[in-house]
């Protein structure tokens, strides 16, 4: 299965189940376009009435294509064969180990955030902390169902987690504890809106936090119109010289400043540059995920819109990083040569088996977006994981399980999409978010033409980028780590 599509002066072709990605010249993407489908002859007939005033294409010129072509074919790295759909469901089934807790250490937030899917934090229950013995039963949990796996997460989440941070910083001690015994290496993620960040958090975060999130969706105005203090008022003015201290202390430690972009702000790229202009450079802007009925909700009319800004936001990323005035964003962070690995374009986050999320009374649910819905809590620290079948129902989730996902050039990038997104949009882990879909598949264009555009300008010759933008040296996806 091959993809191509045109975007920003590029021809793009990409060879699915080898992960090799070309970036070609019009002519040898037409010719790819044909090649399985049509002679030679025919294929150099129809090039040379595409291209009749060009004094350039001959017949010699299409031929010699042809022969890249084939050659490219014959390394595996176009028209290769899926050799994965087999084992999809064999990869999932052979790992039993939890790698990585969610910990709701707070359901309670000191924001009342208007399209929040947690409820304000309280996901449809009373405002409550997590105890320190819960903390630690999860640090225990994550332990003894780790199995052979070394380097273990947790992310300390809510609500707002600085609202529990005493608890936070003992489970941190608690857990550093417990490495040498057990061979197990801790690395922590924290969320947060920043309302009480302070010296004293940022130091200890620099010291032990391998990455941070922090809460902004964009301009003022933007921000403030959802992101709004119990009384009614906007947040932005209170948080932002916070985050802007925050990064300079933080050096070169892992951050990301993550953005929600609803109905209401379609235009989402100013929201990016201004975070940019501001001096942040690692951002995130994520769909908003709410009730169909919520003003907040994107709408069919938005997405012709999205699309665009997709576009857009590529194109002034390549003419600021010509001007050294770059910033990361994090979908279109792509590593076309060393990852993820196929068992994780094929099995995706984990969710439900690798991954649970813990609730401050200590409930395991399959992640964070599905706590508070009974149906699908799993059991608890305690008892561990009672239930089996849906946690079986999570397995089978994969990048070949979703009949609509067969023929999808985009699956082994999405791994089949998020089961919460699906489920909140098909009523079913199994099904799929046509919307989201739409919004990915825009995504991993731009990131894949991003690199394009990479290339082009190491090399300063783009007639020397016609078929060698590989994504691997060997034609293949990284072995599974």
């Amino acid at each position: 299965m091959i993809h191509q599509y045109q975007l920003n002066g590029y021809h793009i072709v990409l060879d699915v189940f080898s992960g090799a990605v070309h970036s070609v010249d019009a002519l040898a993407y037409d010719v790819i376009a044909l090649f399985q489908t049509h002679t030679a002859e025919e294929i150099v007939a129809r090039a040379l009435e595409k291209y009749a005033g060009d004094p350039e294409i001959t017949p010699d010129e299409v031929y010699s294509c042809l022969t890249d072509v084939a050659e490219l074919k014959a390394e595996g790295k176009l028209f290769s064969e899926d050799c994965f759909g087999e084992h999809a469901c064999d990869f999932k089934n052979n790992s039993r180990a939890i790698k990585a807790l969610c910990l709701h250490v707070a359901h309670a937030c000191n924001l009342s955030c208007e399209y929040c899917f947690a409820a304000q934090g309280k996901y449809r229950g009373e405002r409550a902390v997590m105890s320190l013995e819960v903390g630690k039963k999860a640090v225990e949990f994550l332990i003894e169902n780790s199995g052979g796996q070394k380097t273990l997460d947790i992310d300390f989440f809510g609500g707002e987690p600085l609202m529990n941070w005493a608890v936070c910083k003992a489970v941190v001690a608690y857990a550093r504890s417990r490495e040498a015994e057990t061979g197990k290496r801790f690395r922590f993620t924290l969320t947060t809106n920043g309302l009480l960040l302070d010296d004293e958090v940022i130091d200890f975060a620099n010291r032990e936090i391998h990455n941070v999130v922090l809460s902004l969706d964009g301009r003022e105005q933007v921000h403030d119109r959802l992101r709004k203090t119990p009384n009614g008022k906007g947040s932005y003015a209170l948080i932002i010289p916070k985050f802007q201290k925050f990064i300079e202390m933080r050096g070169k430690r892992e951050y990301y400043l993550r953005g929600t972009f609803t109905h209401h702000n379609t235009d989402f790229t100013n929201d990016i540059f201004h975070m940019a202009d501001l001096g942040f450079q690692a951002l995130s802007m994520e769909p908003v995920v709410c009730s169909p009925d919520d003003p907040c909700a994107l709408t069919e009319d938005d997405l012709p819109v999205l699309l665009e800004q997709y576009e857009i936001l590529a194109k002034e990323m390549i003419k600021r990083n010509k001007e050294n005035r770059g910033f990361t964003f994090y979908h279109y962070m792509l590593d076309l040569e060393g990852g993820p690995c196929i068992y994780k374009r094929l099995a995706g986050c984990g969710s439900g088996t690798e991954y649970l999320a813990v609730t401050t009374w200590g409930e395991l649910f399959p992640c964070h977006q599905f706590v508070g819905d009974p149906d699908y809590s799993m059991g608890n620290l305690w008892d561990g994981v009672k239930n089996t079948a849906l946690r079986e129902h999570f397995r089978s989730c994969n990048a070949y399980a979703r009949p609509a996902c067969q023929n999808c050039w985009a699956k082994l990038y999405c791994s089949g999409g998020c089961a919460a997104n699906a489920y909140h949009a098909a009523g079913d882990i199994a099904g799929i978010n046509d919307y989201g879909c739409t919004l990915f598949k825009k995504r991993m264009e731009c990131a894949i033409m991003l690199k394009a555009a990479e290339h082009i300008t190491e090399t300063e010759d783009r007639a020397e980028s016609a078929l060698c933008l590989d994504a691997s040296a060997n034609g293949s996806y990284p072995d599974i780590i």
